[in-house]
């Protein structure tokens, strides 16, 4: 006798009522894909690639008789970092800080300017004492980085931010995020030390974005997308950084060499060896900072 549709031979949840039965987590979603641990239905946004199939979620995080940490399968970013819910935190946040310092600037006048910004070494006739980093002030090569002063300065910073920021941090993770955009500021900030006249002050993130632009150029590569836009976003800037007066060319080409220095050791470290390589870059980075921050001062104090 043929088996027709319905009959008693046919296995009860191969037809899922009229069709493919729901995820167990989204059941508007139809899907065909099953846990291959617990067997059941998930969409593409609850799989977990498995050696053998996918996983979903819940036994991804339980371990499920894997033999790996429950840690070891869940989903990475190209440079080995966890898919975050929200890719664009660490950059509100660092917006959010940039805002806080520029209205703590309105507020207080040219003050907190005067005791924030990159100095190498001058005399304050305010404080009838010598400032600078020279002198001991080694936080000017942080608070610097978020220091701005005029509306269209930080307007232009805080949109090149904006744009670079959430496909980096989506592609890196925010912990390497946020340690490609410090160490790239701290690199534009070193340069302009060395290179700048000592009394000459300096101001604004622009080495930090700098540093995201020659990351996401790194990233591009790696990825074999489309280099044209972002190598003519680069020359465009870099034209402007030289051309306009009045603008602290040593912070955008120290952040720019930085960043892409950094970004290329996150997103060519082999995979089983991932971490100690970000650790390393990142130390080199800072060791190549410091010693040109230790050199500059002996320069200055000598």
């Amino acid at each position: 006798m043929d088996q027709v549709p319905g009959s008693p031979q046919e296995p009860q949840d191969a037809r899922g009522g009229d069709g493919p039965q729901g995820c167990y987590r989204h059941p508007d979603r139809p899907t065909g894909v099953r846990c291959t641990r617990c067997d059941r239905p998930i969409c593409p946004d609850c799989m977990v690639s498995a050696s053998v199939g996918f996983q979903c979620q819940e036994c991804v995080r339980g371990g499920s008789g894997t033999g790996h940490a429950p840690q070891a399968t869940v989903p990475r970013t190209i440079a080995g970092g966890t898919i975050a819910a929200d890719p664009r935190l660490v950059t509100k946040i660092l917006l959010g800080l940039n805002a806080a310092v520029f209205l703590a600037v309105l507020a207080s006048g040219a003050e907190l300017v005067d005791r924030l910004d990159l100095l190498g070494l001058a005399f304050d006739p305010n404080r009838y004492q010598l400032v600078g980093v020279a002198e001991g002030e080694w936080y000017r090569l942080v608070t610097a980085m978020f220091l701005h002063q005029q509306i269209p300065h930080i307007a232009f910073n805080m949109l090149s931010l904006w744009w670079l920021g959430p496909p980096l941090e989506a592609a890196l993770g925010r912990l390497r995020f946020t340690a490609l955009y410090l160490i790239s500021g701290l690199g534009g900030s070193a340069l302009s030390y060395l290179l700048a006249a000592q009394n000459q002050p300096s101001l604004g993130a622009s080495g930090a974005i700098f540093g995201l632009l020659g990351a996401t150029a790194v990233l591009l590569r790696r990825l074999n997308y489309d280099m044209k836009p972002v190598l003519i976003l680069l020359g465009l800037n870099l034209a402007f950084t030289f051309l306009w007066p009045n603008i602290a060319w040593q912070a955008h080409v120290g952040g720019l060499v930085v960043g892409a220095a950094v970004a290329f050791g996150m997103v060519h470290a082999p995979r089983d060896r991932r971490a100690v390589i970000h650790i390393a870059t990142c130390v080199l980075a800072l060791l190549a900072i410091g010693a040109v921050v230790w050199v500059r001062t002996l320069q200055l104090v000598g």
